[in-house]
């Protein structure tokens, strides 16, 4: 089974429209670059809480998703815990993968 939004969200770092990790992630939301913020459901409680209140104070939107091997493996890099997408059409998209994914998951 594959990952849609995973998978789109591969597609959105190979156009330069991602960055990752926890210092370039804050910085593009201070910057109000991000247009949405994952954070990986395997990411410690203090990251998760700080990466929620962050975007909540940019009203930024974000998603716990995936694992930290996951966001990592689809962004071609090492473990990541957060990643920020930088496009609207992106975002828009991944979101939504993102919601239907869950909402599958939960029934059933």
């Amino acid at each position: 089974m594959t990952d849609k939004a995973l998978g789109m969200l591969g597609l959105a770092c190979r156009a330069g429209k991602v960055v990752s990790g926890e210092f370039s992630v804050e910085s593009a939301v201070r910057k109000h670059k991000a247009k949405l913020v994952i954070v990986a459901g395997d990411a410690s409680e203090n990251t998760r809480s700080s990466f929620t209140d962050l975007c909540a104070y940019y009203k930024v939107p974000v998603c716990i998703y995936a694992t930290r091997e996951a966001l990592g493996a689809f962004t071609g890099k090492g473990f990541r815990a957060s990643a920020a997408v930088l496009d609207d059409n992106f975002a828009n998209t991944i979101k939504k993968l993102v919601e239907e994914e869950i909402q599958k998951n939960l029934e059933g």
